[in-house]
């Protein structure tokens, strides 16, 4: 069905569906689908039977996927437990605290380990192992619900002793393994600049302190310690000769399997699970000679993952990447044919213009801010920091299997990180607030409309001297 639909109905297609799994029952299902009929009345659209039966069967079947999954966030079992759990994710520390999603018993809980002998020991865990633990399982806060929806987790652990840990399954073990050479190649950097190294390659932004965290938020590149398209590209990129090698279908199939080893070993992180995702499709597309259009594969990807998981639709990480991949493939491109005078400059700063836009509304709306100064720190940062993610990856494993190729290998990371950094330390610093954000952002707007018409008029000029 996907190839007989225009760009505009998938388009129409992702929208709806993540209008309806925003839901909890099949009623707002249905308000979706009276809202599809109104408009189409209201406006007087030419009938397009298809189309309407399409929304309204993705609006109704969203808002029951939804509700089921709300339904299994009640937990089945609580109460004393001891025996063996699983861990999720890898343990996240916080000021007072460190946070640990676990399964129990096929349900997930999270766990606040307190007291320093206690986080020391958590803080050894790693994802996909098993740990012998005793404690007990309790309900959320009604407070608390909405904002762990998207990871699953369905209560708390209170933790009473933990003790023997296992190695896990054979794809947890080989992950666990990569991210172990990783960390011993980066260790031969300095403490902050193998935390940013490791938030860079592999998304674990664990040991980042809290002033780094706060100087990438407020000078709005954050987005590149959340591994995303970008790093699914740069793996694929880099096994690019020995994929082309392969028979057609052979190729699929690896791709398929190299995007998946990559997301297992990222954690699952719902931005990284899109691009994943979308890496999917396009090679499915390219096997099947489809159309693989970088936004129509984004709107696919979205209505996939939302039917799969709909309480992906409450992860701001999921929208943020959503949002930015849809601004590079559909603003940016456009605002590069509209500032084509500036040369090379156009692509760069089109394509950081078109982020931008895409993230503008949920950054808004859960951070409050977006930072003007987000444009030239892009520019400045993400090409060195594409270098980091594409020389990383391998040069980490290669640095951490033989140490004494650890200090050469890791040195132009080492440079590249300290840019990186740089240039958020002082964009940070020159961001500016309040009424002068505003005025910047007008400017700006200003300045790109004045470009874009410039170049309007030169390739006017162009055209009446044929």
């Amino acid at each position: 069905m996907a190839s007989a639909l225009s760009d505009t109905e998938i388009a129409l297609a992702a929208v709806v569906t993540a209008i309806a799994c925003r839901g909890r029952s099949v009623w707002l299902g249905l308000a979706v689908v009276a809202g599809i009929v109104a408009v189409r009345w209201l406006a007087r659209l030419p009938a397009n039977r298809r189309l309407v039966v399409l929304l309204a069967s993705l609006a109704v079947l969203g808002s029951m996927r939804s509700g089921q999954a709300w339904a299994e966030l009640a937990p089945s079992r609580l109460g004393a437990f001891d025996g063996y759990v699983r861990v999720v994710d890898d343990p996240q520390p916080y000021q007072a605290a460190t946070r640990v999603i676990v399964e129990v018993e096929g349900e997930r809980f999270e766990l606040w380990a307190r007291g320093r002998a206690r986080q020391i020991r958590v803080r050894t865990w790693r994802g996909g192992q098993m740990v012998r633990m005793a404690g007990d399982r309790v309900r959320h806060r009604p407070d608390r619900v909405g904002w762990v929806a998207w990871q699953h987790v369905v209560g708390e652990f209170r933790i009473d002793w933990a003790s023997d840990v296992l190695a896990g399954g054979p794809l947890d073990r080989a992950s666990n393994r990569v991210r172990v050479a990783i960390e011993r190649g980066a260790s031969v950097l300095p403490p902050d600049d193998a935390a940013l190294f490791r938030g860079l390659v592999v998304g674990d932004d664990r040991d980042q302190p809290r002033a780094m965290i706060e100087r990438f938020r407020a000078s709005g590149l954050s987005h590149l310690t959340a591994v995303s398209g970008q790093n699914v590209s740069f793996v694929l990129a880099a096994a690019g000769p020995l994929l082309i090698s392969l028979r057609p279908w052979w190729r699929w199939a690896a791709t398929l399997a190299l995007v998946g080893w990559f997301v297992s070993l990222t954690r699952f992180e719902p931005s990284i699970v899109r691009a994943g995702a979308m890496a999917a499709i396009s090679a499915t597309a390219y096997a099947t000679g489809r159309d693989r259009a970088p936004a129509r594969v984004l709107c696919l990807a979205v209505t996939v993952l939302l039917f799969i998981d709909p309480l992906l639709v409450r992860s701001i990480g999921f929208w943020l990447s959503v949002g930015a991949t849809g601004g590079v493939t559909v603003v940016g491109p456009w605002l590069v044919r509209q500032l084509a005078v500036l040369g090379r400059l156009a692509t760069p700063l089109g394509i950081t213009l078109g982020a931008q836009v895409g993230v503008a509304v949920p950054s808004v709306l859960v951070f409050g801010r977006l930072p003007l100064v987000s444009v030239p720190a892009n520019l400045l940062a993400v090409p060195v920091a594409g270098f980091v993610m594409l020389y990383g990856l391998p040069a980490g494993i290669v640095a951490g299997a033989v140490p004494w190729l650890a200090q050469p290998l890791m040195f132009p990371a080492r440079i590249g990180v300290r840019w990186v950094d740089s240039v958020s330390l002082v964009a940070e610093r020159v961001n500016p607030t309040g009424a002068w954000q505003l005025v910047g952002w007008a400017g700006l707007v200003v300045g790109v409309g004045a470009i874009a018409a410039m170049n309007r008029s030169r390739h006017d000029c162009a055209s009446a001297h044929r």
